[in-house]
């Protein structure tokens, strides 16, 4: 049951169809308290324009941590990005226009989404950690985007709880090669730098509606990139890595302090090579940089794009070149670009086509079964928040 704190005891009337019918109307802060003592089953609290930010993001701020699984949704006369990023900061999932009746009732949904995931989440205790895996090249052109969006759809369409996340923060096209409206982006983040929670990260989350695919997408500006500091990275990947089984990050095509971040928490890096000179002695050179910093060997593979290309050279000359072989190889394709410029994943536009085979055996030779998964034949089908590890 919804808790609507409002000054106006009519306030209900006003806001009773977007809550979806019955709320118990308070006026003092105190009483919310004991409602909840009383009565486990409320689940949501929203708090009227008129209740003053500081009792709000009060009381935001204690039930965060007495009853994380409860959702508090503000309500203002006016949204300011003051006041948004002072209520995420204590904990409110959403601040929502108070006039904007359809607008409240998404955010009553999602919470309540956001409630039963949590509780299954508290209610799986020590469930293992997911995994971290960052697609990279150091040579722009490579189809790495195109591996990455399409590797987060195979594992998210096979049952995984999968986020991909965009960190190519200037130039990103994650958003755009899926068709998406973001709800937000990693610049958002900037203001939760150093209590990051699971409602934060919530809240710029878009869902992939076609294949329950969860995206944090670049910032929009790309003057926002220098905002995000590096350590943001690792708290989000932190964070994430407790909700999904597999997080996929989409890089820049250079070592960017952001890109070396995530690198060090990866559990799997994909290097992506093709068959050009320019990409190849990149590529060697960043190997050579892993090799470096210490990073294991191990946790990384090459994966050869658009491989039968006919331009002189081979997969041979790929593995003599970097010292390593080839992992799997992923053909070219003309259904590659178009798909892409239609905002639809290849696995979901051709299923069937030889790209498509590639890259859901890459997913499931070099990621599914290297971190214990069984794959199966056929895929399962997974949408909406999807936070409890099972």
């Amino acid at each position: 049951m919804t808790i609507l704190w409002d000054a106006r005891p009519a306030a209900v009337d006003t806001y009773g169809f977007a809550l979806g019918g019955a709320a118990e109307v308070i006026q003092a802060g105190p009483r919310e308290s004991r409602l909840l003592e009383e009565d486990a089953s409320h689940t949501l609290v929203v708090i009227g324009p008129d209740i003053p930010l500081a009792s709000a993001c009060e009381l935001a701020e204690r039930e965060r941590v007495e009853r994380p699984e409860l959702g508090v949704i503000l309500l203002r006369h006016r949204l300011e990005v003051t006041t948004l990023a002072q209520a995420l900061r204590s904990g409110v999932r959403e601040v929502v226009q108070a006039d904007d009746q359809p607008a409240i009732a998404e955010s009553v949904r999602r919470s309540e989404s956001l409630t039963v995931a949590l509780a299954g989440a508290h209610a799986a205790g020590g469930a293992s950690e997911g995994k971290v895996v960052t697609v990279f090249s150091a040579k722009g052109g490579v189809g790495k985007t195109t591996l990455s969006v399409n590797l987060a759809v195979h594992l998210a369409l096979s049952g995984a709880r999968t986020l991909l996340v965009d960190l190519d923060l200037m130039f990103g096209d994650v958003a755009i090669s899926l068709q998406l409206e973001p709800r937000g982006s990693i610049g958002d983040l900037v203001s939760m730098a150093g209590h990051l929670d699971a409602q934060g990260l919530a809240s710029v989350t878009t869902t992939h509606a076609a294949s329950g695919l969860h995206v944090v997408t670049a910032p929009s500006d790309p003057g926002e990139a220098e905002r995000v500091p590096s350590p943001l990275v690792v708290e989000l990947l932190r964070e994430a890595r407790t909700h999904y089984d597999y997080v996929v990050l989409d890089t820049p095509p250079s070592f960017t302090e952001h890109v070396l971040a995530a690198l060090d928490v990866s559990d799997l890096t994909l290097l992506i090579a093709t068959l050009d000179i320019p990409a190849i002695k990149n590529l060697r050179l960043v190997i050579n940089t892993l090799d470096t910093l210490g990073a294991s060997a191990d946790s990384r593979c090459v994966v050869l794009n658009r491989s039968d290309a006919k331009v002189g050279l081979r997969a041979d000359d790929v593995e003599a070149a970097l010292k390593r072989p080839i992992a799997a190889s992923v053909p070219s394709s003309l259904s590659v670009p178009a798909s892409t410029n239609r905002g639809v994943p290849i696995l979901l536009d051709e299923p069937r086509s030889p790209v498509s085979l590639a890259i859901r055996g890459l997913a499931d030779a070099e990621i599914r079964s290297r971190f214990g998964e069984q794959p199966r034949t056929g895929s399962k089908r997974s949408f909406g928040l999807r936070w409890s590890k099972k």
